[in-house]
């Protein structure tokens, strides 16, 4: 069962914060602590989102069955929506941006983790030695002089010796996507409809489908530690006295703003206009899709958007309906140029509604890969709208860096964008 989302609400909240917002200089301290504050709840959020995906896996694992699979990947998909959140807290932050590989990091070569259908997937890549591995298959193996003990699969053997293995990023052996791939299995359906469908006898010992059931479970179940333990160090990281947050406290005037503004820009021009959705689009490749395993991809797009929001309003809505708010970056936008705070909301909203338009798409039967797929026009069009959507709001974020004086590098590009020739080349 999917989830649902008020999605109409989101343009008219935008346009009261708008009416409301005050027109006199906030205190940067407090501006920067809404930031902090809003980070430790969207991060504390993703934590408790993790342990309740964590129970329907341990669920999964003592009584396999189509009932308790489905009930792992709807807690998949419902840890996604606060994670995806804090995505805008990456690009400013170093502490986060370092760390954030090891529990989203895309798009990953599946064929290390597990079996896939190599008449989908290839038998070998030139850029990659451990392209087919198969991790749960092998207890030990050897590539180009490398021999991993993985007779024991434990967080430990994931994170410190598979992930990013032979220094390919696409090694990815941890985190929401490794999860993802383990409870649906490959999309084989290309642009077509349908996502992955892994049968739930994949872990079942007693009744085994694909091989390795025993060591398919070790793998899913340290993965899961994994994530809850990655979560818990961020969550410490924006408590009070964490070095996320005493770092973007310390300079509230010109290094915290810039932070915020940093991960606005970068994160909606370079990162999720340009890589995870641009790029796709240009090449019609349903393996450029973020969510690919269980075409979740329009709801972390939308939910990306969403942290952008609340970051720049200083607005957050928890998973319990409770709010976090406060002074907000947009405070300060408004004080020194009222008419590029009215500007970026308004894009905001702009970016909201198409989002809620590719939503509502994928919910009534057309997914995100299919909308990538050459020759849907349509699909096409909506995916497009979209992304020149976000790069009209990174503009906006552009101008709020001159207007506040801040001291930045450029945002995060993405040669989709700023060089298209390039990624056919």
């Amino acid at each position: 069962m999917r989830r649902s989302i008020l999605l109409s609400a989101a343009p008219a909240a935008l346009l009261a914060l708008s009416a409301a917002s005050a027109q006199t200089q906030p205190d940067p301290s407090a501006v920067m602590s809404t930031y902090a504050d809003i980070a430790h709840a969207m991060y504390a959020d993703s934590l408790s989102a993790a342990r309740a995906l964590d129970a329907a896996i341990q669920d999964l694992v003592a009584d396999p069955g189509e009932e308790t699979l489905a009930a792992a990947r709807e807690a998949w998909l419902a840890a996604r929506v606060p994670y995806q959140q804090t995505e805008v807290y990456r690009f400013g932050n170093p502490i986060v941006d370092d760390w954030e590989g090891r529990v989203n990091a895309w798009p990953l070569d599946e064929g290390l983790i597990d079996y896939v259908d190599t008449s989908a997937y290839g038998e070998m890549s030139d850029e990659n030695l451990f392209y087919t591995a198969n991790v749960i298959a092998n207890p030990e193996f050897t590539f180009g002089g490398t021999t991993i003990d993985a007779s024991s699969i434990t967080p430990a053997l994931l994170q410190d010796e598979l992930h990013e293995v032979d220094g390919v990023e696409a090694n990815v052996a941890t985190g929401y996507h490794a999860i993802e791939f383990l409870l649906w299995g490959q999309d084989l359906n290309g642009t077509e409809a349908g996502a992955g469908d892994r049968p739930a006898s994949d872990f079942d010992p007693a009744n085994c489908t694909g091989g390795n059931c025993e060591r398919r479970i070790e793998y899913l179940t340290a993965a899961s530690d994994l994530l809850i333990s990655d979560l818990e160090e961020m969550v410490a990281n924006w408590a009070e006295g964490g070095a996320a947050r005493e770092t973007v406290m310390a300079d509230p005037e010109v290094a915290g703003p810039s932070a915020i503004v940093t991960g606005l820009g970068s994160l909606s021009y370079g990162e999720l206009a340009g890589e995870r959705m641009q790029l796709g689009l240009l090449l019609h490749d349903p393996e450029e899709e973020h969510d690919c395993f269980s075409d979740n991809t329009h709801y972390s797009h939308y939910y990306d958007q969403m942290g952008m929001q609340a970051v720049y309003t200083g607005e957050y809505t928890r998973t319990d309906g409770s709010v976090v708010s406060g002074p907000s970056f947009g405070d300060l936008v408004a004080a020194a140029d009222p008419a590029l705070h009215e500007e970026i909301m308004a894009r905001l909203a702009a970016t909201n509604s198409a989002m809620e338009v590719m939503v509502e798409t994928a919910e009534g039967g057309m997914a995100y890969d299919q909308m990538l797929g050459e020759g849907n026009d349509e699909g096409n069009a909506i995916l497009q709208e979209v992304i020149d959507s976000l790069v009209a709001q990174a503009e906006s974020f552009e101008q709020a860096v001159v207007v506040l004086d801040l001291e930045i590098g450029p945002f995060e590009g993405s040669d989709s964008l700023d060089d298209p020739n390039a990624v056919f080349q």
